[in-house]
Formats: structure tokens, C-alpha cells, sequence
């Protein structure tokens, strides 16, 4: 697989990350140390943020909270400064608003949004890993909240990614794109799918737009990713090129058509001026959207 492409960029989550501080996890003395003066993230059980009158993120610190950072989620440290995320209905706080992951993506400061999502990650593994899977005896978190470990029978759960890759497929300066029944009208977008057990990425590729298209890709490079904890997956972005076959589908996709440079034109376009006609491209916070934009600047130069 080649390096990522320099160029490949735009997409949310994965600007100004924290320092992960790994060795940190392990000692309780630390965490205490950096708890009072911390940033704080108040996650609801529905991944929603608590934000303050305006909007933004609200960040309260370790005195506010007060205690120690006990069951607290230990995200990192930026300039000496800690940062936890807490579940919102294990302490008293009153919260003027509430935001979503992809709102605050297209809102707020790339920080805060990669923050976010970065906790919202780990609160989702979290609340899906309350039982072993081995014995079925209840965990504990530790480590930080990085590591589950089960009294039961001694097995340690750690988070979980599933990866998925994400391709704009092109022939002859064609873009293929695909459009599932449950999104909104005209919305389109380019091929993915999860990676399966004993297979790379590549594979993954070939498989995935062949079973939703019935298209054959030739080649893929690699291009970039972005996680994306809708609930818990990385997205790993890549350039095909694909033999000069008829789309066809037959499962979960509604549609799959090639479109032309004018056409993808026309719809990045749209996104300033809606006409009513035409495709829609995804959001510009997804890297499918940069993706799509990378293969248009690239071919119709």
C-alpha cells in the first residue's frame, strides 16, 4: 500500500489531535494530579455533547466536577493540561444545550470537534462492553477507562475499530457513485464497505465494489483516513481504477450509475446554490466528500 497522498485532506476529526499519553494510564497519582485543573467532556448515553449558551463545547474542569477522576475517561494531555470525558448521568450538571458529533464537526474549531469524536469513541466501547464475552461476568474499566478486565475469568477487552474502506472508483474520467433507499432524495456517494476477517484492505476494495456494483477495479492507492465513531469505524479512503463495466446492483444499494466530471462539477456547485436538480454529494466534514473532490480537481485539470 503507498504512503497517503499529501494533497488528501479536508475531512473532520483528525486535526489537532491530544498527546495520547499512554504511560499515563497506568498511574493513578498523575491522572490525580491533572484532574483539578483538567478539561472535562460530559458525554449523554446517546453520544450527544453538553455544550454552553452559545453553542460551544462546555469544558468544565475537575474542581467544577469535583473528586478525582475515578470512572472518568482519560483522553489526553495538550500544553500540560489534562482532558476527560464523563458519562453525563454519573454527576450533577446542568448543561444549557446539547450537540451532536456530526453538527459539531461543521460548527465548531477542528479541535474540539476531533475531541469529540475521540471521546465519543471511547464512551461507545465503553457502554457496549459492560459484560465479558468469554464468561459473561461484568467489567471493569482500567488503565484510564482504555482497558476492561474481567473478575470472571481474567480476560482483558480493549477498544474496538472496525475498519472500512472507501473508494472513488473511476473509468475514463467517470466517477462511480452509489446511493442507498434510506438517504435523503438524490444524495449520492462513493462505495464502502467493512473489512472482513483474513483479508486486506486492497482485497477489501475489489470485494466490496464488485459485490455493490458488479463493477471490477483493476488497481486502488491508498489515500488517507478519518475516523468516524457513527458508532465505532475508520474509514480508510482509496483511488481506484475499475474495467468499463455497467453498474448493477443487487443489495443494499438503491442505485449505482457513473457520473461525469461536468456532473460531479455541477454538484459541488449545488452545494452554494441548490437548483432542486441533480445529485447531492455527501457532507464536507466525511472523507467521502474528499474523496470525491480529489478525484474531480485531479481529472479535470
Amino acid at each position: 500500500m503507498s504512503s497517503p497522498d499529501t494533497e488528501f485532506s479536508g475531512y473532520a476529526f483528525t486535526s489537532e489531535p491530544l498527546d495520547r499519553a499512554d504511560p499515563m494510564r497506568t498511574d493513578a497519582e498523575a491522572l490525580a494530579a491533572l484532574w483539578p485543573q483538567a478539561h472535562v467532556l460530559v458525554l449523554d448515553q446517546d453520544g450527544t455533547a453538553c455544550t454552553d449558551e452559545d453553542g460551544n463545547l462546555l469544558q468544565l474542569t475537575g474542581v467544577q466536577i469535583g473528586g478525582g477522576p475515578g470512572a472518568a475517561i482519560f483522553l489526553g494531555v495538550r500544553e500540560g493540561r489534562g482532558h476527560f470525558a464523563v458519562d453525563g448521568t454519573t454527576i450533577a450538571v446542568q448543561a444549557p444545550g446539547r450537540m451532536d458529533l456530526r453538527q459539531a464537526a461543521a460548527r465548531w474549531p477542528a479541535a474540539d470537534a476531533t475531541l469529540f469524536s475521540y471521546a465519543r469513541g471511547m464512551s461507545y466501547w465503553q457502554s457496549r462492553t459492560r459484560f465479558c464475552g468469554v464468561c459473561g461476568a461484568a467489567i471493569r474499566f482500567g488503565r484510564g477507562g482504555f482497558i476492561g478486565h474481567c473478575d470472571g475469568c481474567g480476560t482483558e477487552h480493549y477498544p474496538r475499530v472496525d475498519p472500512a474502506v472507501i473508494v472513488a472508483v473511476e473509468n475514463n474520467r467517470r466517477l462511480l457513485l452509489g446511493r442507498q433507499a434510506s438517504w435523503v432524495p438524490r444524495r449520492w456517494s462513493v462505495l464502502a464497505g467493512f473489512v472482513e476477517p483474513g483479508e486486506s484492505l486492497e482485497q477489501t476494495v475489489v470485494r466490496e465494489v464488485f459485490e455493490e456494483s458488479k463493477v471490477r477495479v483493476r488497481q486502488c492507492r491508498y489515500l488517507g483516513t478519518q475516523p468516524w465513531p457513527f458508532p465505532g469505524a475508520l474509514m480508510v479512503g482509496f483511488a481506484a481504477t475499475a474495467e468499463d463495466d455497467v453498474p448493477t446492483v443487487d443489495g443494499e444499494l438503491e442505485d449505482a450509475r457513473w457520473f461525469s466530471v461536468e456532473d460531479i462539477g455541477a454538484a459541488i456547485a449545488r452545494d452554494a446554490n441548490d437548483d432542486g436538480q441533480g445529485i447531492l454529494l455527501p457532507p464536507r466534514i466525511s472523507i467521502a466528500r474528499s474523496l470525491i473532490e480529489h478525484w474531480y480537481h485531479r481529472t479535470r485539470s
